[in-house]
């Protein structure tokens, strides 16, 4: 395949940032699997905070959006809020990001998807049940792995204007008939998803292993179940990005 390039960006690099972004992903499951549910962080009735409406990790959420949104993360394209409604503006020196995606881009965030499969799905599987205390740090730990997941899904959209630049011929048929289909076989390549969960597998039992020395009794046990995390990209990271790569094509000729 040959490479795409605007704004020096290529296939080569998109791939290199997907594989660093799993490192990211890997590791902060890690952190928040040090900690059991904590199940009043999720609890409305747990927090009774003046004029606000929600569980403490809602509260913690909105409030550390709020203030990055002001410290200018949410400028930045590859980053999507969870609570993008009335988020306040920027207050630094707004940087001028290369223009690389079609302003389409900017419509699209499944963040509500992501949130409902981190909590219902994701979480039981990998966090221990019981109650420490430390709700504030668990919702913290929750935040840092939203958005390294929400990073990496959303980044779908650059992987499928790289793809869309390098194979135009292939897409715009796909696209102006707006055949998802076509699209979806487009964008698979079976042996490169095998490749990625496997990868991550492997990263999460040499990330996440349990280590002490002059004992061999803890060999082979993780901190994160390497099958989660593989099973994390099979069943969710892998389709929606995929989801967010055609939602991305179907308006790239708008």
């Amino acid at each position: 395949m040959a490479k795409a390039e605007h704004n020096n960006v290529t296939l080569g690099m998109v791939r290199d940032s997907l594989i660093r972004q799993e490192d990211t992903i890997v590791y902060s499951l890690i952190e928040r699997a040090r900690f059991p549910l904590n199940p009043p962080t999720y609890d409305p009735s747990y927090a009774s905070i003046p004029g606000f409406s929600g569980s403490l990790l809602e509260f913690f959420v909105k409030q550390t959006e709020a203030v990055q949104a002001k410290a200018g993360r949410y400028d930045n394209p590859e980053e999507h809020p969870f609570f993008p409604d009335n988020l306040p503006p920027s207050l630094v020196p707004h940087y001028k990001y290369p223009e690389v995606l079609h302003p389409a881009a900017m419509s699209i965030n499944i963040n509500k998807l992501i949130w409902d499969m981190y909590f219902n799905k994701l979480l039981p599987s990998f966090v221990s049940p019981g109650d420490d205390g430390n709700y504030a740090l668990t919702a913290a730990r929750d935040l840092e792995c939203l958005q390294a997941i929400s990073r990496r899904i959303h980044y779908g959209k650059l992987v499928a204007e790289v793809k869309f630049r390098d194979e135009r011929k292939d897409y715009e048929p796909a696209i102006r008939a707006q055949d998802r289909f076509t699209l979806t076989n487009l964008l698979t390549f079976t042996n490169v998803e095998e490749a990625v969960k496997k990868r991550v597998a492997k990263k999460a039992m040499t990330f996440g292993q349990e280590v002490k020395l002059g004992d061999d009794g803890d060999k082979g046990k993780y901190q994160v179940d390497p099958a989660i995390v593989s099973g994390l990209y099979a069943d969710w990271v892998i389709p929606l990005t995929k989801e967010v790569e055609i939602d991305y094509l179907l308006r790239r000729l708008d």
